[in-house]
């Protein structure tokens, strides 16, 4: 009889912390989303790499085999922690400093940009979107620097996940998984 009880107490506390569970999940996502919503409507926010993706390819397997990766990197997953990087979209301007690692295409000037992505200006073209359906938002755009034209998609996550594709005329593509926040505070003097 004592194990009867047993085995019906246990389904119905395991589905009352299921029931409790998604409630608290329910609006925190909410709050989440709505702040997302908002950074992506204003054109107000950063995105700082953790990570850089580039495209594995023999001469990355030969810098990693010689060592000169970060520690925790492989040829196509490399630590970004402790090199600074950003892209930020303020209103119609749109700017980036993101280390490239990969393979030009095609020749540039030696030391033009320290061989990472930099663009700084208004796009050539520009949309966000929501799914609705992942929850999250898909913003893409292409721009132009000196010598480069570049082609970014975004993908923005409520939890503040953020995955920046990029594809180059002059480089092979790259991916950086990161987080996406709010511009810092500009300091008043």
């Amino acid at each position: 009889m004592k194990t009867m009880k047993h085995i019906v107490i246990v389904p119905i506390a395991l589905g009352m912390l299921f029931i409790w569970g998604c409630g608290t999940v329910s609006k925190n996502t909410l709050a989440e989303s709505k702040a997302l919503d908002d950074l992506v409507s204003q054109k107000m926010f950063e995105i700082q790499s953790d990570w850089a993706l580039p495209i594995s390819t023999n001469s990355l397997n030969s810098i990693s085999n010689a060592g000169l990766l970060p520690p925790g990197s492989s040829p196509n997953r490399i630590s970004l922690v402790g090199n600074p990087n950003y892209l930020k979209v303020q209103g119609d301007s749109i700017s980036a400093y993101l280390p490239y690692f990969g393979e030009r295409q095609m020749g540039a000037g030696y030391n033009s940009d320290g061989g990472a992505v930099q663009f700084n200006g208004i796009p050539i073209a520009y949309e966000a979107n929501k799914d609705e359906k992942r929850k999250r938002y898909e913003i893409n755009f292409s721009i132009r620097n000196k010598t480069e034209t570049y082609t970014v998609n975004l993908l923005l996550y409520p939890n503040g996940a953020s995955n920046i594709n990029m594809n180059s005329t002059h480089r092979f593509s790259i991916r950086y998984q990161g987080r996406v926040g709010p511009l810092p505070k500009m300091k008043t003097q």
